[in-house]
């Protein structure tokens, strides 16, 4: 996802997200006597984040529940869809966050995690004070980077382990989705031009291009299996299973599979390739999606990426939302 902010909180780290370590262990509270930040606004608007005039931030380590929520609770393993802004105890300036406006009557971009998975954005500590808490509710964590962050704290962030950073997590959605689950019934046949899909149960499809067809120049797509959940709208966090690969060599360069299953993603939000967001949004949970995207609906002509000026070839079950 490429959050406007993304670069500014990695440069907190030292290791790249997916390979957090564990940060040392500390005592959590529920304490809001002096020296815990207070925490203002609606779930779902940007937080504003105050501190005690004078005071000292508490030694240890603070998980409080600003706003409790009313919809599902989160427990681990499931995947959630989450809101946060994170900055000093003594500094008001965001150092990262998700309230970047988005335009006018379109959905920002979120987070979208597996509660007990590493997430891209968000420390081990942070996104675990997330499990119990039921959608709709607001979190304030309080704590030194040296334990919310540990052995990841990047010494060139200009960030000291002594010092205190305070995230506000808001959970806009929680869902239990299994991570081997996979789009059923009856496949269709590919339209005249497409590709042919064979997905074997739990592991990545086999996607063969047509032999003399040229790739397309505009979006292609197909419902081979079709659903019958909910509608998938813009802003939410689509759970997939899926695979892809080059129209050009036919070769696999990604799939769910091998990462273990069911991934996240938001869609309709730039979060990922337009082709997605063109292609998924409105489909049905349930179904499997065949999709074929010119590159200028994928990764366009940037150098920097081995995608670049490639058609990609997806095939796509849609096995929840958030």
């Amino acid at each position: 996802m490429n959050y406007n902010t993304k670069r500014r909180i990695a440069s907190l780290l030292a290791v790249p997200a997916l390979l957090f370590t564990g940060a040392c262990g500390s005592d959590s509270s529920n304490d809001s006597a002096a020296g815990v930040a207070e925490v203002k606004g609606k779930v779902g608007e940007k937080p504003e984040i105050t501190v005690p005039k004078d005071a000292k931030p508490t030694d240890k380590t603070v998980v409080k529940t600003v706003t409790e929520g009313k919809g599902t609770e989160a427990a681990k393993g499931d995947f959630v869809r989450l809101d946060y802004t994170v900055r000093k105890w003594d500094d008001p300036a965001d150092l990262g966050g998700t309230w970047s406006a988005q335009g006018a009557g379109q959905p920002h971009r979120q987070l979208v995690d597996r509660v007990g998975q590493p997430s891209q954005m968000l420390p081990p500590k942070v996104l675990e004070s997330v499990e119990g808490q039921k959608a709709g509710s607001r979190v304030l964590i309080q704590g030194t980077a040296g334990d919310l962050l540990g052995e990841s704290l990047n010494p060139q962030s200009g960030i000291t382990a002594k010092d205190t950073l305070l995230w506000v997590v808001d959970v806009a959605g929680a869902a239990k989705v299994d991570a081997k689950a996979e789009a059923k019934g009856e496949q269709a046949a590919p339209e005249a031009g497409m590709p042919t899909v064979v997905a074997p149960s739990q592991k990545p499809a086999t996607i063969t291009i047509p032999k003399g067809e040229k790739a397309p120049t505009e979006l292609k797509e197909q419902v081979l299996i079709k659903g019958t959940g909910p509608k998938v709208e813009a802003g939410q966090g689509l759970i997939a299973q899926y695979t892809g690969v080059k129209w050009e060599d036919g070769q696999k360069f990604d799939s769910s599979w091998d990462h273990g299953g069911a991934t996240g993603f938001q869609i309709g939000t730039k979060s990922v390739v337009e082709g997605w967001d063109k292609g998924l949004v409105g489909k049905n949970v349930g179904d499997r999606v065949l999709l074929v995207i010119p590159p200028a609906l994928g990764y366009g002509a940037d150098p920097s990426n081995q995608l670049a000026k490639k058609t990609l070839v997806f095939a796509v079950d849609i096995v929840g939302a958030v």
